[in-house]
């Protein structure tokens, strides 16, 4: 969604068989992933795809189950209007599968009461690819969550057929931008791995909810960056509520993007936590590598990321070769073996072998201070002795501690419109 949100159209897996098939080397069920899974029969449950907001029978249903939060504004669409001057094309951040997205600025003028600030307004595109379901989707996690890796949500509008969301405008736009775009300064190391930890926070947040969430789309183009290059995950529409109790997985159709979406997720329909795990690999060999996680300018046996990187993260003397030429000198050997054997372990085919996200953060903290230091072996030193690093024991769970506050009711422009809120997200 652009600086607050650019959003690459979300792939359908179901539409790719063939390069997932090709490409991958997954064999796929023989149907449609496109629709609801097949529920699987078999001995670990599944919860049913309830955790998905569905579009009301009636707005009298809709306006039955209607709840929202204080802090989220219920804008109208003339003021949403005002403040981005009629929508006006030079005011575009970016496009992507949900709609447009625009800058615009709220004060006093717009509301009395309004702090001054600079937000990003997303349009829904009424002939899009999603619709309202992934708003309701948005509105509901994001107005019960808070976290400072994960973008604020301001507020909302609804009126009539029109969708809109209003955030917190992201300076420096996505981390898509910052590591692909050719007329972009190259980010630092030091920065690569900052924003590994504040993405791999907000997961971690996210998973360790009284009711789990699983964020379903973790790519480079949904993480945000403000101006100090904070990492926030922004983009929830296609966000679940995750299995509780004896559950072992959700069972979901197949949304995603191609590259990035865990391969037994899109072979089954099981979404679990395990497979944002995955995702969040993929994007830390992007950090590492420079690469995009699907290249098809690249040679034949390069363009999927993760099938040409990996069985060299775990290899002595491949694994500095893979890691993006820009950085010379600006790591040490074990801050880049450690990374990278995380990465390895992140994108394991084996669900279970994964991290969790919590040990994730814990992995990538001491890296933080490790970019060069002089007391580790520099990574264009001669003579070098490997020993790969030591990732913590994932059998480990940490839980991290707070609160979202209390609930209430919101007064909407429209009740007929009032989101309502998914199972209870509060935090442990």
């Amino acid at each position: 969604m652009g600086n607050c949100g650019t959003r690459e159209e979300s792939a359908v897996i179901s539409n790719a068989h063939h390069q997932v098939q090709q490409q991958q080397g997954i064999s796929l069920p023989n149907r449609n992933l496109g629709g609801d899974a097949k529920r699987q029969h078999s001995h670990s449950r599944s919860t049913s795809d309830l955790s998905e907001p569905s579009t009301p029978r009636n707005l009298e249903d809709f306006r039955k189950n209607a709840v929202l939060y204080t802090h989220i504004i219920a804008f109208t669409l003339f003021e949403l209007e005002t403040i981005t001057k009629s929508f006006r094309s030079d005011y575009i951040l970016g496009e992507g599968g949900f709609g447009t997205v625009y800058k615009g600025y709220i004060d006093e003028n717009v509301r009395v009461g309004l702090k001054s600030l600079p937000v990003a307004v997303k349009v829904l595109n009424k002939e899009g690819l999603q619709g309202h379901r992934e708003w309701l989707t948005e509105v509901n996690f994001l107005g019960q969550l808070r976290h400072p890796n994960l973008v604020k949500l301001i507020g909302y509008c609804c009126e009539d057929d029109h969708r809109l969301l209003v955030y917190e405008f992201m300076f420096r736009g996505s981390l898509e931008n910052h590591l692909f775009r050719k007329a972009t300064i190259p980010l630092s190391w030091a920065t690569r791995m900052m924003i590994a930890l504040g993405a791999a926070k907000g997961l971690a947040f996210l998973h360790n909810a009284e009711r789990p969430v699983i964020y379903r789309d973790f790519k480079t183009s949904n993480i945000l960056l403000d101006s100090d290059y904070t990492a926030k995950l922004s983009d929830f529409g296609l966000a679940k509520a995750g299995p509780q109790g004896d559950e072992t997985h959700v069972s979901t159709r197949v949304m995603g993007t191609y590259g990035y979406a865990a391969p037994e997720y899109v072979m089954t329909g099981h979404l679990t936590a395990r497979s944002d795990v995955y995702s969040f690999g993929v994007v830390l060999l992007e950090l590492l590598t420079g690469r995009k996680s699907v290249d098809k300018t690249r040679p034949s046996k390069e363009q999927n990321l993760v099938d040409w990187a990996r069985p060299k993260l775990n290899d002595k003397r491949k694994m500095l070769q893979i890691i993006d030429p820009r950085l010379d000198n600006q790591y040490s050997v074990r801050a880049a073996q450690k990374a990278c054997s995380l990465a390895y372990y992140c994108l394991s085919q084996n669900p279970k072998a994964r991290p969790l996200m919590s040990d994730v953060v814990e992995t990538l903290e001491p890296l933080q201070s490790s970019g060069g230091s002089a007391n580790e072996t520099s990574s264009t030193g001669s003579g070098v002795r490997f020993a790969m690093g030591r990732v913590p024991d994932y059998r480990t769970h940490h839980r991290y501690a707070g609160s979202l506050g209390a609930a209430a009711g919101c007064r909407s422009p429209n009740p007929n419109c009032s989101p309502g809120a998914p199972a209870a997200c509060r935090v442990r």
